[in-house]
Order: structure tokens, then C-alpha cells, then sequence
């Protein structure tokens, strides 16, 4: 498929997502959510993804809605909106929420601005590295409106309860370090893009099963009952018992305690 608002690269299983339209720093327009919304289902159906990075082009990570695009028409506006059930998820979340269904880790990497929308993608992310000087912001009540795109699914398990209520209040913009003072981001680095790139290497040495469980389990059962959580855990772990990733995984981590046993041998003699 030609990506008009996207660059699509993968390499050795890993899948960067670039938000690819610099010269409007990246912010939202229609083409850009239908885009995202359609790369992200594509990459939930392909066995060979281990991880994904999603970033933004020219140094930053997106400005967020793009305000005269979408509103040139009501019928625009309400399209992102429009959904079959109140519970279901609309095109405007599902740019946000398609991340956290990918059974593969997701890593967004921030640089310049994250405001409004594209912080809320950045949330539907697993991990989020920044660098220092970056700027964040769930900006949506500066336009009058609530934050709608799905990002408050994860915000309520990063950040305490009045936290997240000061930054959709306010719309306070913060930089990469004090990000991290409140664990709203994972990781603030120089160079987030090839921080992220070291820990899919770190990622790809495991059990794409037992990653793909690990994220299902924490993502379904983080809010839910004890006797889920317990539930779920047993469910997952069954599951990856009787798959064929285990044996693998099994003889891989024999082979490496039997290098580590010999080099201790060779060690003491």
C-alpha cells in the first residue's frame, strides 16, 4: 500500500512508523488518522513483527489535531466520532487504542512537540522515550473539549488519579525530565530512536508468545478483579505451555546456562 502521511520501514521484525508530514510537525489530519488506524490493524495480522517504533519526522513527534483540516466539514468531524456502540472504539481512538492490541511491544519515541493527539497516540504505546527538552501536552481542554482519542486508557495506569486530572485540566506542557518525574514516560535519552532500537534487541531474544502474553495479561487485568488477574495468568501460561515457543525458548536458555556454567568452571581452574 502507498502511505501518503506515513513511512512504513521494517527491518529484522522490528516495524518503525514514521508520522511523515513534517512541514504541518506532524499534526493530524484525516488522511493521517485513517493511515494509522489502517497500518496499525495490517501489523496486528503479520506473524513476522516482534516490536514496533512509532515516531515523527523532522524532529517531532506530532502537534497534535490539525484543527482547519478536519473542521473544513462537520461531516469530517463527526466521521472521526462515529461509532455502532457507545463502547466501541471510533476512528479517533483507534489510533490510539490499536496500539495496545498489537500483540508485539510498541515503543513511541518522542522528540519536539507531543501535544494534544499525538499524545495520545504516544499513550496507546507500551513504553515512551524522550529526550530532555521535548514538549508534552494533553492540550484538549485549551480548545474547550475533552481528551477523546482513547489516551486516557493508559494514562489512568501510569500516572496517580489527581495527576491525570491536573494535566487534562490544565493542559500543561512538560518537558522530557519532568515526564519522567511523574512516570508518564518510560525513559528520557539523547537519543530515544536508538534507545528504543536497543531494547527491541533486548525484546527480540525472547518468546514472541510469552511477550504477546505478558501484554495481554497486564493490559486486560491491570484494573480488573484479583480472581481475573489469577484467571488470566493461569489461562496465558496453559496456553504457552502447549506452544511451540516454549521448547524453543526451553533449549535456548538451557544452551545459555550450560556457556555460563562452563565459563565458571573454566574460571576456577
Amino acid at each position: 500500500m502507498e502511505w501518503r502521511r506515513l513511512s512504513i520501514e521494517q527491518q529484522q521484525g522490528i516495524v518503525t512508523v514514521t508520522l511523515n508530514r513534517p512541514d504541518k510537525m506532524n499534526a493530524l489530519d484525516m488522511t493521517m488518522f485513517t493511515e494509522l488506524d489502517k497500518v496499525s490493524k495490517q501489523l496486528r495480522k503479520q506473524k513476522d513483527v516482534r516490536a514496533v517504533i512509532i515516531k515523527g519526522a523532522g524532529g517531532n513527534f506530532s502537534s497534535g489535531l490539525d484543527i482547519k483540516s478536519v473542521a473544513t466539514s462537520k461531516k469530517k468531524a463527526l466521521s472521526l466520532l462515529t461509532k455502532w456502540l457507545p463502547g466501541n472504539a471510533n476512528l479517533a481512538q483507534r489510533v490510539s487504542k490499536n496500539w495496545r492490541e498489537l500483540p508485539c511491544p510498541v515503543i513511541a519515541v518522542i522528540e519536539g512537540k507531543c501535544y494534544g493527539g499525538g499524545m495520545q497516540i504516544a499513550m496507546g504505546a507500551d513504553f515512551r522515550f524522550v529526550t530532555p527538552d521535548s514538549e508534552m501536552s494533553i492540550m484538549e481542554v485549551r480548545w474547550g473539549l475533552v481528551p477523546d482519542m482513547a489516551g486516557l486508557m493508559s494514562l489512568r495506569e501510569v500516572v496517580a488519579k489527581d495527576i491525570a486530572l491536573k494535566l487534562t485540566m490544565t493542559g500543561e506542557i512538560l518537558t522530557g525530565k519532568q515526564a519522567k518525574e511523574i512516570a508518564l514516560v518510560t525513559e528520557v535519552c539523547e537519543e530515544p530512536l536508538q534507545q528504543a532500537q536497543l531494547l527491541c534487541q533486548q525484546l527480540l531474544s525472547g518468546s514472541p508468545d510469552a511477550l504477546a502474553a505478558i501484554k495481554t495479561t497486564t493490559n486486560r487485568c491491570w484494573n480488573s478483579s484479583r480472581r481475573y488477574l489469577l484467571a488470566h495468568e493461569t489461562y496465558s501460561q496453559i496456553r504457552l505451555l502447549l506452544g511451540r515457543n516454549f521448547s524453543i525458548a526451553g533449549k535456548r536458555q538451557r544452551s545459555k546456562s550450560d556457556e555460563i556454567d562452563y565459563q565458571q568452571r573454566q574460571s576456577f581452574w
